[in-house]
């Protein structure tokens, strides 16, 4: 084999025995991808001395043994993953050596004693999945440095002791996951002030005292404290319904409505009180309902003669029902429409507000209900910070309806389109949202299983939350890629994406890859950078934005090869980069490599493409 290889990838292949043990003599591997397979043995020593390794991904084979201690400290690691083996021992303080690790995953495993203090050292890990093993003892105290964390998992283990209270640093954290350990004393109040904190189960542990009022302040989509010593009222947020069964195995714990947890005592006084409070807000109820279903039946219906002929799918755990969603779908709600239909902002009596899109009726296309059906159930179950999230689904006779999060910075097209009054953007926010949006990417590629292919990425497509940080949305047009022995890549039905942003092996392959998205996206990324649309007329006769920037790229380098397009001097970048930015907020590093990942992802040649993971390295290298 070449010594120059930088990826080894054989994945999905069925191998047998053990690793092979001279790997390190190629010193410029930087990817070793060898997952679902069935490799037995331990893990070679000399693997630990495989200095250039930058991405570790071995999972879901049969490897025992003690993971080398040289291999958790390899300086330039950015990703590891040994999940589902039969590894045992512990994670040595070595780790503190792979200061630049993103994702440490050894889920599955039968890793033991307690966490290395060394591992509050990765500033940069984003995700931690450390569940079903055999971890126990306190946390490291300094966990709380971990800034950088979106996803924690440590479900599963022997945890003991108490849930670290100086959480509040953890800006970046959307899954906490604690589950079946044995934490004690009290849920920390602090978890209530985690800005996007979505999912979070305390569930099976020892720990006591009441449920903060302070959670209250998240936006969780699931919730789970069941089985443990928790006692005291059910906050209002989660006395309902819905949380029943997160919240069934206190003993202690009552609630004036749901059962059969016990009620809260009351005295009588505020008996009488209530009961008339309670008599009048129904009176109102019943007046507001007869009114409600009077001018509102046909959304209250899902489109349908009967209730029973629509279909209701839910995705979070949410405070509200459907028919108060279903009900707002009026005209003076409408906030955009579009080729398959239109988007309404919806506001409802708990405060929240929501985004519905109700897709243009469908008869006489080839797509079935159960077709789409499964589809958006898989999109359902997609989690990640990047990624607008799906709430839940309505399927009737005339109408699709899907509700999501609402983003209060609207769509990036909107925000760069100039016409349309957007929000002016800096450079920083436009570096975050390019990082941000290839992040969301790259999970779809990379972390779902299948890979999932969104076929129509573009500025419109991305959301803007209150903080602009960028969330993927839209997938309309989105495939689930079932890649197999004889097919690599599909042929679509119809026309995958938008005009400007379809790679162009497209016209004449009509197949669709994960380089497709790709191709999309260094468009998106040249948009962020210029404000020029794909096929501005600026750019003359049979020209695109691709050409354009690519003409002033190389004549700025002195007309010579691509590879000397990183020398582009700063006035040629201030000829490309949109003229209403202030220079002096300009990081033109930054610029220089958002251009550089641009151009790579719009080569023409799909092989020539990075792979989205490859991209998230690029635009995060210092």
């Amino acid at each position: 084999m070449n010594s120059a290889l930088e990826e080894i990838d054989v994945s999905h292949n069925n191998l047998e025995g053990p690793l092979p043990q001279n790997l390190c003599y190629r010193k410029k591997l930087q990817d070793l991808i060898i997952f679902r397979n069935k490799i037995s043995g331990t893990i070679p020593d000399s693997y630990g001395e495989c200095s250039s390794l930058t991405y570790v991904r071995i999972q879901e084979n049969e490897l025992s043994g003690v993971v080398p201690d040289g291999l958790w400290g390899i300086s330039g690691l950015e990703h590891i993953e040994f999940t589902n083996n039969k590894l045992e021992g512990s994670i040595t303080p070595s780790i503190s050596s792979a200061k630049g690790l993103q994702q440490l995953l050894i889920s599955g495993n039968n890793f033991s004693g307690k966490l290395p203090a060394e591992i509050c050292d990765l500033q940069a890990l984003g995700k931690f999945d450390s569940s079903r093993n055999q971890f126990s003892g306190d946390l490291p105290s300094c966990i709380n440095q971990l800034k950088k964390l979106q996803e924690l998992h440590m479900q599963g283990n022997k945890f003991t002791g108490e849930i670290p209270k100086s959480i509040a640093g953890w800006r970046e954290l959307t899954q906490l996951d604690l589950s079946d350990n044995e934490f004690s004393s009290n849920i920390p109040v602090e978890l209530g002030s985690l800005p996007v904190l979505t999912f979070l189960n305390l569930s099976n542990n020892l720990l006591s005292g009441e449920i903060p009022l302070e959670l209250n302040k998240l936006k969780l989509n699931e919730f789970n404290v069941s089985n443990n010593r928790l006692q005291g009222e059910v906050p209002a947020c989660f006395d309902k319904e819905f949380f029943l069964s997160s919240l069934m195995g206190n003993a202690d714990l009552c609630s004036f409505v749901l059962k059969p947890l016990p009620p809260c005592s009351r005295s009588k006084h505020t008996n009488y009180v209530l009961v008339a409070v309670l008599s009048t807000l129904a009176f109102i109820l019943v007046i507001s309902l007869t009114w409600l279903l009077i001018i509102t039946k046909n959304f209250i219906t899902c489109g349908s003669k009967s209730k029973r002929s629509w279909k209701i799918i839910a995705y979070k755990r949410v405070g509200f029902k459907e028919e108060d969603v279903l009900a707002s779908l009026r005209d003076e709600n409408l906030i955009g429409s579009g080729a398959s239909g239109q988007v309404y902002r919806v506001g409802l009596k708990s405060g929240q507000t929501v985004a519905a899109k109700r897709f243009w009726e469908t008869k006489g296309l080839a797509e079935s209900e159960e077709a789409f059906k499964s589809e958006v159930e898989t999109l359902g179950r997609i989690r990640h910070v990047n990624i607008v999230s799906l709430l839940f689904s309505c399927i009737g006779e005339k109408y699709k309806v899907l509700v999501y999060d609402y983003m209060e910075n609207g769509s990036l097209g909107d925000v760069l389109d100039e016409e349309k009054g957007g929000v002016f953007l800096d450079w920083p926010k436009r570096f975050a949202i390019a990082v941000g949006a290839a992040q969301g990417l790259a999970y779809l590629h990379h972390d779902c299983a299948p890979p999932i292919v969104h076929r129509d990425f573009k500025p419109n497509n991305i959301l803007l939350d209150e903080e602009f940080r960028p969330k993927v949305a839209d997938f309309g047009l989105a495939k689930v890629l079932k890649h197999d022995e004889n097919e690599s890549d599909q042929v679509m039905s119809r026309v995958a994406g938008s005009f400007g942003y379809i790679a162009p092996e497209y016209a004449y392959t009509m197949k669709v890859t994960e380089k497709s998205d790709v191709y999309s996206f260094g468009i998106v990324l040249l948009e962020l950078m210029t404000r020029k649309k794909p096929n501005d007329s600026s750019f003359g006769e049979s020209k695109n934005i691709v050409k354009w920037v690519r003409e002033i790229a190389l004549s700025s380098a002195g007309g010579g090869s691509e590879d000397a397009i990183g020398s582009t001097n700063m006035a040629s970048l201030d000829q490309l980069l949109d003229s209403r930015m202030d220079t002096s907020t300009i990081d033109y590093h930054e610029v220089g490599k958002v251009l550089n990942v641009a151009l790579l992802c719009t080569a023409e040649l799909p092989i020539t493409r990075p792979t989205m993971r490859r991209v998230v390295e690029l635009l995060k290298d210092h």
